[in-house]
């Protein structure tokens, strides 16, 4: 039988006071949907379990200097349930509406997904290309760290022992932007992703009614593709995120320069993509194969750019 003593602060800063008193001995625990599996598993062994459920003020969704904050302690459910989300934050909204089960949603926290530091986590790449910061409290004060340099490898973040993730920071997204997620699996089900990508795309403003008219009667894709090439439509500014890709979640900076200023045609995003999959060191599990996630990663920019540029349009 697996024994841990369980404590329940009601406080940050005893919920702090706990962590620099136990040390590496204690875990911390929101939803415990990855940690009590990983217990079970013996991944973890922890002395100590340390619940963040009864400390109040980590749980939020709300405006400011023109961004969202996020509380890390808010539940996938609240995030698919947001229309905030929905409105500014399109690729988070795609990771959670196909993560878990409902009964997972209502209580697995967005903070406990990325603290889990697992290559498939499935709202990484999305926070990555929404440009998100992550501020942390720990015993010598706070300190706020770009998403990129928190994860230090698989289930390894940049978190001291005594430090607690608070609150994500999303910026005031660019103009004429927008942004989506594919999480690609090999069911439509409960299932971790194979490859998951992330993309932001902003575009100079730039008349392309064909590609309007072709999205609003929701076109075959190659007509889709076709309109885009006939289009003027320039990328201002673009990122993409690849999960299952490498080590940790990761940004695709190379692709993501070759694009920049470029027409977004076809020819470019087949480019773009080639690009992003020579960057990725993904490996053989038994979800996929590395070639397989290669080969994905080649193709689904080019999809999510579409799905960026139509969220773009539907605003107009």
């Amino acid at each position: 039988m697996i024994r841990y003593d369980y404590l329940k602060p009601s406080s940050l800063e005893e919920a702090i006071g706990l962590l620099k008193q136990y040390g590496g001995q204690a875990k911390l625990i929101a939803g415990g949907t990855d940690v009590m599996v990983g217990i079970r598993q013996k991944k973890y062994a922890p002395q100590v379990l340390i619940s963040l459920r009864g400390i109040e003020g980590l749980s939020y969704i709300r405006e400011e200097d023109g961004g969202l904050r996020i509380g890390a302690l808010t539940t996938h459910r609240e995030l698919e349930k947001s229309p905030l989300v929905r409105e500014r934050l399109g690729a988070l909204a795609d990771a959670v509406d196909n993560l878990g089960s409902v009964q997972i949603r209502n209580v697995a926290t967005i903070g406990g997904n990325i603290c889990n530091a697992a290559p498939s986590a499935d709202t990484a790449p999305p926070l990555l290309v929404l440009g998100a910061s992550v501020r942390i409290k720990g015993s010598e004060g706070e300190r706020v760290l770009p998403l990129e340099e928190f994860f230090l490898g698989p289930g390894e973040t940049a978190l001291k022992d005594d430090e607690i993730l608070v609150e994500f920071i999303i910026p005031s997204p660019p103009p004429n932007s927008a942004s989506a997620y594919w999480k690609h699996t090999r069911r439509q089900a409960m299932d971790l992703p194979i490859i998951g990508v992330a993309m932001m795309l902003a575009v100079e403003k730039t008349e392309a009614p064909a590609l309007k008219e072709a999205f609003g009667r929701e076109a075959p894709l190659e007509e889709l593709l076709g309109a885009l090439d006939e289009s003027e439509l320039v990328c201002q500014e673009v990122r993409l995120a690849l999960g299952v890709a490498a080590p940790t979640p990761m940004r695709a900076s190379k692709a993501e320069e070759f694009l920049r200023g470029k027409r977004v045609t076809q020819e470019a995003l087949l480019q773009f993509g080639e690009i992003a999959s020579s960057e990725a060191t993904p490996r053989d599990t038994v979800r996929g194969a590395a070639w397989y996630r290669r080969e994905m990663i080649k193709v689904l920019p080019k999809r999510l750019a579409l799905k960026c540029l139509e969220r773009i349009m539907a605003r107009e």
